[in-house]
């Protein structure tokens, strides 16, 4: 285990890329401090000229291959208040639906803070699921999507590829196991929707999107071939928080 760890650290830091302090408890990373109930009512009502998040992200907040939105529900409110933050100043442009600069300005700072923090606190099952799941990737071929392969992309998102021309660190190295997250920097990127995980990648690359930090992502993505993406999200999709033999995973309260 300490070499593997070494060996992950050793070939993010190749490629210029900083490996966090992964937290190692629900206790140890900072929570939304804003007001569930008005979050919850913004998300299934909107508010003023600002429509319910959930028309395009989902009545239960995973999102829409269809749409191209992502799941929002069970992300970390730090990481989702940045984001609504950066729409809202124009630092990220909504390239999606077009609509979120325009959302994130019409709600005020407080109104962000607790719509993250309802997100936040929805749990697998919460929504009448048995657990937070990605992508059907089946469905998704048969409608023409072109639909990476899971095990190449674990590849990539557990260990990474160093040994060629442009290296491409693990995600692991700074998302954690599985894509499950590194609060309060860097999100959930696991049983993220395989459309949006795509899109942004690609966008990480071409420079469309770069409110990343230190641009740790554009760096990354541009040495990502579309083969890359795709295996990548592939396995992110339907990756599990649960690791091998655990019934937790360090977020559980």
């Amino acid at each position: 285990m300490r070499r593997f760890i070494s060996a992950v650290s050793t070939a993010a830091l190749v490629i210029g890329v900083v490996v966090p302090s992964i937290a190692f408890s629900s206790a140890m990373y900072p929570k939304g401090k804003g007001n569930i109930a008005n979050g919850k009512a913004i998300f299934e009502n909107g508010k003023g000229s600002v429509p319910a998040c959930g028309s395009c992200h989902g009545s239960d907040g995973m999102g829409d291959d269809n749409m191209g939105t992502p799941r929002i529900a069970g992300q970390y409110a730090v990481f989702l208040r940045k984001q609504l933050e950066d729409y809202a100043t124009d630092k990220r442009k909504d390239s999606t639906m077009f609509v979120m600069n325009d959302n994130a300005k019409g709600l005020s700072a407080q109104d962000r803070t607790d719509v993250s923090t309802y997100l936040e606190s929805i749990k697998p099952g919460a929504m009448g699921k048995m657990a937070f799941a990605g992508s059907d990737l089946k469905e998704l071929a048969a409608n023409g999507v072109e639909v990476g392969l899971s095990h190449k992309g674990k590849s990539l998102v557990e260990w990474g590829q160093g040994n060629r021309a442009k290296p491409v660190a693990a995600c692991r190295s700074c998302h954690g196991y599985n894509g499950r997250g590194a609060p309060p920097i860097y999100p959930r990127i696991g049983g993220q929707r395989y459309v949006y995980l795509v899109n942004q990648l690609k966008a990480w690359r071409d420079g469309t999107r770069t409110n990343d930090p230190m641009s740790q992502m554009q760096v990354i993505a541009r040495n990502m071939s579309d083969e890359d993406i795709k295996n990548a999200a592939a396995y992110l999709t339907n990756a599990s928080d649960y690791s091998d033999s655990n019934y937790y995973t360090p977020y559980d309260h």
